[in-house]
Parts: structure tokens; sequence; C-alpha cells
């Protein structure tokens, strides 16, 4: 399903709300796939596209060119039917989008210093945030309607997170999670967790958003790197395995699953006590596994874990496990 030739790069990937289709874009074109199987679903091959999100299951695409072609406009955003192969709506921005996510209530778009909020459906704009520059297009989204959240950098200062309601289209929280700016966040599928690391790259940290509390800390690792990604496994309910990708060229795999009282224990006892949040985080459990040399260091890659066991170690205690599927 990848290509690895540096003069072919993959433009994009990403999984569909539900992980049911998987969808890979190179300067020739796109083709969605069926991640559990490998089977080719569809394919279009006229151009680049830097953002190919997908309604679920539907035909419905939500596409933007990379500008390779003047018909492919970075900042022209077309919604294209796949059963039809024709454009069902376009809509022109007057700078170059760096994001969309979608569901079947709200379509969102990012832009550098605005984003935009419209009805799925009639694609009627219901309201306008703006936000500091985020060049890099970070945002985070939980598609659940219950739930339904959107995440996007508050400052460029330090790591603060702004937490929206887009249901109710209203600022819901603002969370301080790091002392440098961020570098990635994601939301759970849920709405219940947000996952953000720095561009330190060293401590990745979870928060409740109903509360905005912090849940979980976990230390990557003792040296600064990059941090590409970051994804919650899919889950109707908690999810239990969060997965990081970075310049080092290994995938960390956290698990979710132990008792967040094991960290507010830590905390109070003695030596917890008297530390600096900072580094009171390196004592939280590490609760994590490490796939080395899963990428090539220092390039910017797309993993899919396609199988997480839950395994016995030497203490009989659970822990995440990977094992790659071919």
């Amino acid at each position: 399903m990848a290509n690895h030739s540096s003069s072919y790069p993959i433009l994009h990937a990403s999984f569909n709300q539900n992980n049911s289709g998987f969808v890979i874009s190179t300067p020739d074109g796109f083709k969605i796939f069926d991640p559990n199987t490998g089977r080719l679903c569809y394919e279009r091959a006229v151009g680049g596209f830097i953002i190919v999100e997908m309604l679920y299951s539907s035909s419905l695409l939500a596409i933007v060119g990379a500008g390779e072609q003047p018909s492919l406009s970075p900042r022209r955003l077309c919604l294209f039917d796949t059963k039809t192969n024709a454009p069902l709506r376009e809509m022109t921005f007057l700078t170059s989008i760096l994001a969309v996510r979608l569901n079947r209530k709200r379509l969102v778009v990012v832009l550098k210093e605005k984003t935009y909020i419209y009805d799925s459906n009639s694609l009627a704009i219901l309201d306008t945030i703006d936000t500091v520059p985020n060049l890099k297009g970070l945002c985070a989204f939980s598609p659940s309607l219950d739930g339904c959240f959107l995440a996007l950098p508050a400052s460029t200062t330090k790591g603060s997170v702004l937490v929206y309601n887009v249901m109710e289209l209203q600022s819901h929280c603002e969370i301080d999670a790091h002392l440098s700016p961020l570098a990635a966040i994601a939301l759970s599928s849920n709405g219940t967790y947000i996952a953000t690391a720095s561009e330190q790259g060293t401590i990745i940290r979870v928060h409740l958003v109903s509360e905005a509390t912090k849940s979980y800390s976990f230390r990557r690792g003792t040296y600064p790197s990059n941090i590409f990604s970051l994804s919650f496994a899919p889950s109707l309910q908690l999810p239990d395995i969060l997965a990081a990708t970075s310049s080092s060229g290994s995938v960390h795999i956290f698990s979710l699953g132990f008792d967040t009282n094991q960290r507010s224990k830590k905390s109070s006892s003695f030596l917890g006590s008297i530390l600096p949040d900072s580094v009171n985080d390196a004592l939280d459990p590490a609760n994590h596994h490490v796939l080395h040399n899963a990428v090539s260091a220092g390039v910017r890659s797309y993993t899919v874990v396609r199988k997480v066991d839950k395994v016995a170690d030497s203490s009989s205690s659970e822990f995440a496990s990977c094992r790659n599927i071919p």
C-alpha cells in the first residue's frame, strides 16, 4: 500500500471516522483501501491532493489539491462523489486550506489564522474561529456527535490547546499542556481524551476533555524528538492505546489501561510532592512499548499498527504488545 521512493512521496494518508477505509494520496492521485484486507476500493489519478477526507463509508470525499495544476488549487475545497466521479460542491478560500475534518453534522476547514465551521448538509457557515498563526494546520477532531470536539493551538509560545464544542458552537476549555509550543494533538474518537506533544517531544500528556484535567503523562524519551503524529486506538468506549511517531524512527505505543490513581499516588509521595510537574512526569509509570527502527529516522512517515495484543509480562501485569501483520 505504501511506496517508499523519495521521488514518489505520500502527500496524505488517513483513516475514515470508523476506520473502515484508508486513503493514500500521491502526486498522481489517491487510492482508498479496505484496511482489513488491503483491497483497493477506489482510485482516481488526476493529480496530487494534499487532503483527502472520507465521510465514513459513504461516497462523499472532501478533497484539496496540492497546487501542482491550476485546477487543483490548495485554496479550493471540493466535495466529491465517488459514485458519479463528479464534484458536488466547491468552496474557495482566501488562503491555503491546511486541514479538513467532517462528520455527518459538521464540516471543519482550517486555515492559517481562521477555522470555519459549516453544517455538513446545507454547507451554511455556523461559526468562524480566529486562531493564533497555525502554520502546520494542527488540529484534532472527534467525530462522535455526543462528544464532538475540535482542538486547535491556542498559543505560539507555549503548549496551550483550545477545545471547542462543534455541536454547541462554543469554546469548551483551554488546556495548558506544555511549556513549549505544540507539535501534535489528537482526540479520541468519542471525545473523551485529548493527547498532546510539544516541540520538545519528550513528554506526551493525555487530558480528560470533560474536566480539562490531566489523566496520564508518558515519557517518550530523554532526548528531544520531533513528534510527527499521535493517534488513539479506535474504541466505542474508553481508548486503551495511544501511538506516537517521531523523527527518532521508532513508534511508541502507550497503554492507557492502568489505574489513573497511580499517577496521583505517585505525585502525593514525598519525592513526588517536592518535584515540579515537569520532573514529576518522569515518575509516572512508563506503560509503553517501543517498535525500534520502525521507519527511517528523520523521515516523516505514516504508520499503521495492524494488530495490538494484550499479553502478560514477567510481572504478570497486562501490557500492550504489538506485532506486525503483513
